[in-house]
């Protein structure tokens, strides 16, 4: 019987089936805003299967109606929860509630990925950074607003700066180029600077994981960049197999 995974962001659901060899199959993107979401949800998803493996970061709302959703159709949900440790990830947060479970899921997808220092930056409505150690060791992590998010905020507090529009250049000639410029070039500046502090703090440079909705508009400026955009989803079928319980 089928198991699917669900990764309920603050902008988009993505979900996929569960494959055999413990990866995600196809993975696709609902908008919370998109008209008939729950409906939406409903054509994707077979029509009995035997567990959904859930993580959300989305208000309790949403959460509930998705999770209603998915208990018609599947005999059993399980939650992700962020814990302290788990497949040789040691997360830094002395209290692992506060710590949210899509950064979590993401340390898990890296580290699955080799031992190796990571830069995990993840890119949708916020911007999170987490540095984790070849050993695991999770050392810590920023929260910021994402691009999108800068340019939405700066429309709500003067109505007459565009929302959307604008290409990125060192220096603009014209406001809408300026405010992509500005708020990609802080975003890209805060991830260039976790990369430095990084390398000081472990003694070599770690690699740099993008994932997320808004990162491909970043990637193009960070030479080298490991590109997932489903890492949420990749670490919670890792936790669907060793963390469940």
């Amino acid at each position: 019987m089928s198991e699917w995974l669900f990764d309920l962001g603050n902008s988009r659901l993505k979900c996929a089936p569960l494959r055999d060899d413990g990866a995600p199959g196809e993975v696709q993107a609902l908008g919370h805003d998109e008209d008939r979401f729950v409906a939406a949800l409903d054509e994707v998803l077979p029509a009995h299967g035997g567990c959904a493996y859930v993580a959300s970061v989305a208000s309790p709302t949403l959460t509930v109606a998705v999770l209603d959703a998915l208990s018609a159709r599947f005999d059993r949900i399980s939650v992700a929860r962020t814990q302290p440790r788990l497949a040789g990830v040691r997360i830094a947060y002395a209290q692992p509630a506060k710590l949210g479970v899509d950064r979590f899921l993401a340390m898990l997808a890296a580290h699955a990925r080799g031992p190796s220092p990571w830069l995990i930056a993840g890119v949708g409505t916020a911007l999170t950074i987490d540095l984790l150690d070849g050993e695991g060791r999770h050392r810590g992590g920023r929260i910021a607003p994402s691009p999108t998010l800068m340019r939405r905020a700066l429309h709500e507090a003067a109505a007459q700066l565009p929302e959307t529009g604008g290409a990125f250049g060192e220096f603009a000639a014209d406001t809408e180029d300026a405010l992509a410029s500005g708020c990609e070039g802080a975003a890209l500046a805060l991830v260039e600077r976790s990369l430095h502090e990084g390398e000081r703090l472990l003694g070599a440079r770690p690699r740099l994981l993008l994932h997320g909705g808004g990162a491909d508009t970043l990637r193009g400026h960070l030479p080298q960049t490991v590109w997932e955009p489903s890492l949420v989803l990749h670490g919670l079928a890792t936790w669907a197999k060793v963390g469940r319980g």
